[in-house]
């Protein structure tokens, strides 16, 4: 997603608070879990464009999943690995704003998960990026989901 015609917005500081909450969350022995989507039109599975970004390197006890849906929840085993380890609440940050993070936030509240979004750890390569963010913030904290900056997430 980060070589599409559009820039990433703000894609530094989105690296950066994906790979901070990535690091406490191994710290703390939660699990991370790296969430790739797929689709037979531009994300296809080991093509370049599919892959994850380059500074984002999964470590050998993370957790790696692949989906085809929006939401996370839906047509994978994200709950079951979840139970498994006796999770009980998430914390969702990625790409893209308005479709797969606001989905598996949303999934996550109807699957009973407390849900907190690192609201400055989520983007799109859409020139409404900034808009976008701010709107989902709002509403998807209306829904019930905790929306806090990363810094101050803690496992």
């Amino acid at each position: 997603m980060f070589t599409k015609s559009a820039p990433v917005y703000q894609s530094e500081m989105l690296l950066a608070n994906i790979l901070s909450l990535a690091s406490k969350a191994r710290e703390a022995g939660a699990p991370v879990v790296w969430v790739q989507h797929s689709d037979a039109r531009d994300l296809i599975p080991g093509t370049p464009g599919w892959q994850l970004h380059p500074d984002l390197i999964p470590e050998a006890q993370d957790l790696k999943l692949m989906k085809e849906k929006g939401n996370a929840f839906e047509n994978t085993k994200l709950k079951q690995l979840l139970a498994e380890r006796g999770v009980g609440s998430v914390v969702i940050c990625g790409m893209v704003t308005h479709g797969c993070v606001k989905n598996t936030c949303l999934g996550a509240l109807a699957e009973g998960y407390q849900v907190t979004l690192a609201g400055d750890a989520h983007s799109s390569y859409s020139k409404d990026a900034a808009a976008l963010i701010e709107k989902w913030n709002a509403a998807l904290a209306e829904a019930g989901v905790r929306v806090v900056k990363s810094a101050a997430i803690s496992f």
